[in-house]
């Protein structure tokens, strides 16, 4: 369960990022509703997953989750470069998230 509350949290964490986006350094209030939203529920995730995943592999996992998608988010509704050194990139984040979870002792 608390690998669900990670994921959730992480996907959340792409959320809010992309709603600071639409919110315009908080300028528009329904985007910055949602940002403020989604960064409650993205950090009670983490802090579920915590109970029983270590700190470091929480942490970075989490936040591995939330750059991979930001940055998909961002190649794809933002039209952000997708070069190739930018998406190996992304391959070593990801390579690390499931070096983490496959250590991990949960």
């Amino acid at each position: 369960m608390a690998w669900i509350f990670l994921i959730a949290a992480g996907l959340l964490e792409v959320c809010w990022a992309v709603g600071m986006k639409y919110s315009c350094g908080f300028t528009k209030l329904w985007p910055s509703i949602f940002v403020v939203a989604t960064m409650t529920g993205s950090v009670v995730g983490l802090a579920l997953a915590m109970r029983s995943i270590p700190l470091g592999t929480a942490y970075a996992v989490w936040t591995g989750i939330g750059t991979v998608g930001a940055v998909l988010a961002g190649i794809v509704i933002f039209h952000e470069s997708a070069s190739v050194l930018r998406m190996l990139c992304v391959l070593a984040i990801i390579s690390g998230i499931i070096g983490l979870k496959l250590l991990s002792v949960n």
